[in-house]
């Protein structure tokens, strides 16, 4: 592996407010929020922007983007203008520090996943882990699941130590998926010894493309639980009940959809009444609900959207 030092700078005036700040011996939290893989309903972006657009933040560490995308995969966006290229949006991804609502500093790793290297990367990001002391590492994302937007979320917890997320219930059992650098990095941080957990946000299937902010909003407050931090967590509900406002209208609007909820409800009711089950999907001891598969739901909602004239925003 090639020296994980040499695709990131540190600052070293903010590095020095960290030492200072942590001077007792405690060391900064590391949320983690890293766009690219799947994230349901933008549940874990939005996290990053929140943290971003209501703390303090000066920026701490930043990567060398360039030796970590590809581009011709995953290319920037620039805009031109009359008879010029007037801006270009340069992939980032750094680590800011920031101070939540008492104070408290912490650190927010965010901003493009690495398309390359990652074992370098997350090797960096555990030399970053172990010089600034930092205690618990913890990572959010949405991912689409079968509920309805009418009942509770409900997350998916998961820790490098089982006592990290004891006060979790455990939704499936073994399973493979596809790999992300987030997940790379709470396995690796754990085989060295270091805390780290992250919380996958369930998020309805036929949401999952457009923002969701109760999401962000559970993701949050299970963040703040966890950590101790005050993430200003208030702030995201004016936008979700909004979002839940415009949902129930739409639904309201269209039979299909109706339907297609009211199913969704009774699968999820009859999972809550179940005992002894194995999964989310899979109530024990009740009859299996024949409901529409998720690209069919996503396909019908999208249908629904895209005959809505009236200019009202998407769901």
């Amino acid at each position: 592996m090639l020296d994980p030092s040499e695709i990131y700078d540190v600052d070293p005036q903010v590095a020095e407010q960290v030492a200072q700040a942590t001077a007792d011996g405690s060391g900064p939290v590391l949320v983690h929020a890293v766009r690219g893989f799947v994230d349901a309903g933008q549940a874990g972006a939005a996290v990053a922007e929140h943290l971003l657009e209501q703390l303090p933040s000066r920026r701490l560490a930043t990567f060398d983007a360039d030796q970590l995308l590809d581009y011709r995969s995953r290319r920037p966006t620039m805009t031109f203008d009359s008879t010029t290229w007037s801006s270009y949006d340069e992939p980032e991804l750094v680590v800011d520090l920031l101070e939540d609502g008492a104070g408290v500093p912490f650190l927010l790793l965010h901003g493009i996943e690495p398309d390359v290297q990652w074992e370098r990367y997350v090797a960096a990001v555990r030399q970053l882990v172990e010089r600034f002391d930092v205690p618990l590492t913890v990572g959010v994302h949405g991912i689409p699941m079968g509920i309805p937007h009418t009942r509770p979320l409900s997350v998916t917890a998961h820790a490098t130590r089982p006592e990290l997320v004891a006060d979790h219930p455990s939704w499936f059992g073994a399973v493979t998926v596809p790999a992300s650098a987030s997940a790379l990095l709470e396995l690796r941080l754990g085989q060295s010894g270091h805390d780290a957990m992250g919380f996958a946000v369930h998020v309805p299937h036929y949401l999952a493309q457009s923002p969701y902010p109760q999401a962000s909003l559970a993701a949050i407050e299970r963040v703040q639980r966890a950590t101790g931090l005050d993430l200003q967590a208030s702030a995201l509900v004016p936008a979700a009940e909004e979002t839940r406002a415009e949902i129930e209208r739409q639904v309201r609007d269209s039979a299909e959809i109706a339907a297609v909820v009211r199913a969704l409800e009774d699968q999820y009711d009859a999972f809550a009444r179940s005992i002894g089950r194995p999964g989310l999907l899979a109530p024990t001891g009740e009859q299996p609900v024949d409901l529409p598969t998720a690209d069919e739901l996503g396909a019908e909602f999208e249908r629904f959207l895209a005959e809505q004239s009236d200019g009202s925003p998407d769901a």
